[in-house]
């Protein structure tokens, strides 16, 4: 395959995930249960710095179907999270770019003060930068409790740039070095759509952080994580309930069984909770205003349920 092309792949059937109870077969859906609240994500808004050839939350610098969420809507949750007296560990910000987002550094303060683990993804160009004293003081304050994931989705400047456009490689590397030097909590993300085994992209990615002095394993658990490519439009195959023990799946490992996210519709009087970070549109997986009242079971009624969690075996989580 040259340089820095992506594969064909086949598209999706319009039969498959209509009905959220059958599959197009008539087999019955798998379902995944919360067994505990371990993460709650937020959703900062839809907007983004770069357009990505395939994002997979359609994130752009035009697209603000997700509006900013705001200070006031983040404490919300952490309040609900304290009166409930839930168990989560973790709160994680995604986007969109989450530094974009105006309020980012007041909630990333009122989370760590809380005692929480936080989690930011980011793409660790300009709009990191321009938080970048902000954020050494929260580093300084609260130290590895403070974790950020970069969005580098292949080792090479030309396959990465192909994901992420001309220009994207230099600034994602400045900021990842920063990073580094600074002594942060740090991870990086990639993608699989490179027809290369794991041990060889592993081996890539290693090759540049050695040689860019960045302090980074990529074989401790959570340091580098690769993602299976993703697209709604493309085939994949339905997941009903035998599938769990076909594929040697465990449900309770899904991460809509220990995790939930907050998005606020453009216009919407209040934010919504979805199942995980792989849905923020599709209404059909809303769950209203309050964690409390949320459902508790997650229909997988999505490709990006199969593609992903099931048959990919990703989770955005950390661990």
């Amino acid at each position: 395959m040259p340089e820095g092309t992506l594969p064909e792949m086949n598209y999706l059937a319009p039969t498959k995930f209509q009905d959220p109870m059958v599959t197009a077969k008539g087999e019955e859906r798998a379902v995944v249960a919360l067994t505990h609240l371990r993460t709650l994500w937020f959703n900062t808004g839809s907007l983004c710095n770069i357009t990505c050839a395939n994002c997979y939350m359609e994130s752009s610098p035009k697209n603000d179907a997700l509006a900013y969420l705001s200070l006031a809507d983040v404490t919300r949750y952490l309040d609900e999270i304290a009166d409930q007296g839930y168990a989560v560990e973790e709160i994680a910000f995604t986007g969109g770019e989450p530094f974009m987002n105006p309020d980012m550094l007041a909630m990333l303060e009122q989370v760590l003060a809380r005692g929480f683990k936080a989690l930011v993804l980011t793409n660790a160009m300009k709009p990191m930068r321009h938080k970048r004293h902000g954020l050494s003081k929260l580093q300084s304050q609260f130290g590895a409790q403070l974790s950020l994931r970069v969005s580098m989705d292949h080792y090479t400047q030309t396959r990465h740039e192909t994901e992420r456009g001309p220009g994207s490689w230099a600034p994602m590397l400045e900021g990842l070095r920063w990073l580094s030097k600074s002594g942060f909590s740090l991870a990086v993300a990639g993608r699989t759509c490179w027809d290369e085994d794991q041990e060889s992209a592993r081996n890539g990615y290693a090759h540049l952080f050695q040689s860019e002095n960045i302090a980074i394993d990529v074989n401790a658990p959570g340091q580098l994580v690769l993602f299976p490519e993703m697209d709604g439009k493309l085939d994949v195959p339905e997941i009903t309930v035998s599938c769990w023990e076909i594929l040697g799946v465990a449900p309770e490992t899904m991460m809509c069984a220990s995790s939930r996210m907050i998005v606020k519709r453009k216009g919407a009087a209040s934010p919504v909770v979805v199942p995980c970070t792989l849905l923020p549109y599709d209404p059909a997986f809303e769950m209203g205003e309050d964690l409390a009242l949320s459902p508790k079971k997650v229909h997988l009624n999505h490709p990006h349920c199969a593609k992903f969690c099931v048959l990919g075996g990703a989770s955005c989580s950390p661990d």
